[in-house]
């Protein structure tokens, strides 16, 4: 019996191998890739606060069908970040001021409790490395880099948050700062107040590097308080 080569047939047998490769590759549930794509659209501004979500718009883009995308707005909206209107969609939530200067007070309590944290915990490497974030931050302001910044900040408060061994205070404090994200980009604007934050970072690394709990506390909460008369300037 005479066997013949179909180049067809292999072609096809490869992509399907890739594409079953694809598949047991992939580490995370697709609705969590939705999920965190939507969320950095939302956070980075590329949906703007009060643009309603285009479901199909959204899924061609990522490239899935259109439940991914519904389930991954379920999810935002649990955090905050999204909210339903009813026979009219899903809108990215725009913050009241009300809602803003709210979310900062509760802000600056629970960053006030972990800079305290870190400060009895922080060990050499944990100390230099946020010594280190500080003077990035500030080579970040001398070459007008405001997004760099911007990256840079959220890095440097997500480090303490989670080296502080608090993991409920830790999401409680992660799950405010997607909401009051929202307007935070209006607040770290212009050189002035860029270096007046990363002035008052480098007095809680001061205290954590210290070991002065209650001064990291002063500090951390400081810090949020004084973002939150920032906003209020902007108004």
């Amino acid at each position: 019996m005479l066997t013949f080569y179909n180049p067809s047939l292999v072609i096809g047998a490869m992509e399907m191998a890739s594409n079953m490769r694809q598949v047991f590759e992939r580490r995370r549930p697709l609705v969590l890739e939705v999920r965190d794509e939507l969320e950095r659209m939302i956070l980075c501004g590329e949906v703007a606060a009060g643009e309603r979500l285009d479901e199909l718009a959204l899924a061609e883009r990522l490239g899935v069908s259109r439940g991914p995308v519904r389930e991954a707005a379920r999810s935002l909206e649990r955090d905050g970040l999204v909210t339903t209107v009813a026979n009219h969609g899903v809108f990215v939530r725009k913050l009241s001021v009300e809602d803003a200067l709210e979310l900062y007070d509760l802000r600056a309590l629970i960053a006030g409790q972990l800079c305290a944290q870190v400060a009895e915990c922080a060990d050499a490497r944990l100390r230099a490395a946020l010594r280190a974030e500080v003077t990035q931050m500030e080579a970040a302001i001398d070459a007008a880099e405001e997004g760099r910044y911007f990256e840079l900040n959220l890095a440097f408060h997500d480090r303490i948050a989670a080296e502080a061994g608090a993991a409920r205070t830790q999401a409680l404090y992660a799950s405010l700062g997607k909401e009051v994200r929202l307007m935070r980009r209006q607040v770290l604007k212009g050189e002035a107040s860029l270096r007046l934050s990363n002035r008052e970072h480098g007095r809680i690394v001061a205290a954590i590097e210290a070991g002065d709990a209650d001064a990291a506390r002063r500090a951390g909460a400081a810090h949020h308080l004084n973002g939150k008369a920032r906003l209020i300037a902007t108004l």
